[in-house]
């Protein structure tokens, strides 16, 4: 079968099961902590003070996959594919049957390692089977599905009986979807576009090109690690929204993030410095409604911030993707590796600085000072080495 065929044959099923995957990576084996954490409060307190360590060391395992991957999936994607469902299914089970600190923190070690090896892999799938002018589209499409997966995990919440009924639940779609991104592409002549090797690695003046968005992305994924992790219990502690309602939170988080399947489009139509510049910003935004809604207990700025923050993470997050391919269109599973390092990174030290934070001065200025990260490293991408 010949590229071009395989390609208006595929690339949508491709973007779609893309979709899937990073469905439940991202918003289910990674975020669902965050999603799932009043729950985890109430039924295994044991648990509570190593909510901030584990969504840390989840960020740091993320980072190590994606570098991995870096040296992976450009040419060898499906085995990315592979170990990305295999590890985010291995992490829920853990998280499942975890009732003590160390085993919780060690399973979302696992878990968090699924979406450092999804996001790159797909990458150099989709760019393979898509016809290039729709392809930016489809990477936008596919890394939406985080906000696919949180509406799900949202859904399982209120489904599930039990905690680690869902965990186990989020397992099994985990599987199933690594599953299904993979069959498509088994047979290696379906990616002969993506197997095919650059002329040479990226030199030092191509790393320099990703100096500016990988600065960028760390201040913000600093910010962001706020609303992802203890966005959910200060809101309901704050008493803006019941415990047994926060699964609605995820689904208006998610519903918002639908919105950034257009970020292809937006960024053909102002840049990819002026699209950044949006999304970050919205996230600033988003964040200081969230700390107002747990310092206030006012529900409809913890619903609103929630989607505005879910429109702008995706749209941010597939900035990113965008920019990898535009500076490295040779290497961008790599390059989207190293700016998702980098995301991922100023999330962990986020998770555990905001965790330490919280404790000590309440929800009113670690909130101010995410939102403020996140104006901050929105503004940083405007600095002129960027393209």
């Amino acid at each position: 079968m010949s590229q071009t065929r395989l390609s208006s044959a595929a690339g949508p099923g491709i973007a779609v099961a893309g979709m899937l995957l990073i469905a439940a990576t991202y918003g289910m084996a990674r975020f669902g902590v965050g999603l799932f954490a009043p729950a985890l409060a109430a039924v295994r307190p044991e648990l509570v003070g190593a909510l901030g360590w584990a969504a840390a060391a989840q960020f740091t395992s993320y980072s190590l996959a994606a570098l991995a991957a870096a040296r992976l999936v450009d040419r060898h994607p499906r085995t990315g594919l592979l170990l990305a469902g295999a590890t985010a299914t291995a992490g829920c089970i853990g998280v499942a049957v975890a009732t003590e600190p160390l085993m919780f923190v060690l399973a979302v070690l696992i878990g968090g390692m699924g979406g450092g090896f999804a996001s790159p892999a797909l990458v150099p799938v989709i760019d393979a089977v898509t016809d290039p002018g729709s392809a930016g589209t489809a990477q936008s499409v596919a890394n939406a599905g985080t906000a696919v997966g949180v509406i799900g995990a949202g859904g399982i919440a209120f489904a599930a009986p039990s905690v680690g009924f869902a965990w186990l639940l989020m397992a099994l779609v985990c599987a199933a979807a690594a599953a299904a991104a993979w069959y498509p592409v088994r047979h290696p002549a379906a990616l002969s576009g993506a197997r095919r090797p650059a002329a040479r690695s990226p030199g030092a003046a191509s790393w320099k090109l990703l100096g500016i968005p990988s600065a960028a992305a760390v201040v913000v994924g600093a910010g962001s690690a706020l609303a992802w992790t203890f966005g959910p219990l200060l809101v309901s502690q704050g008493g803006a929204v019941a415990g047994g309602q926060v699964g609605w939170l995820w689904i208006v988080l998610g519903a918002g993030g639908l919105f950034g399947t257009l970020t292809g489009k937006l960024v053909n139509r102002i840049g990819l410095r002026a699209g950044w510049v949006l999304c970050a910003g919205s996230l600033a935004v988003a964040t200081a409604a969230v700390g107002l809604s747990a310092v206030t207990g006012n529900p409809w700025a913890a619903y609103a911030g929630l989607a505005v923050f879910g429109a702008g993470y995706m749209g941010m997050s597939a900035v990113l993707i965008l920019w990898a391919r535009s500076v490295w269109p040779h290497h961008a599973g790599a390059g989207t590796s190293m700016l998702f390092i980098a995301l991922a990174t100023g999330q962990a030290a986020g998770s555990a600085g905001f965790g330490v934070a919280l404790d000590l001065w309440g929800p009113a200025l670690p909130a101010a000072l995410a939102a403020a990260l996140c104006a901050a490293g929105g503004l940083a991408g405007l600095a002129r080495r960027s393209p």
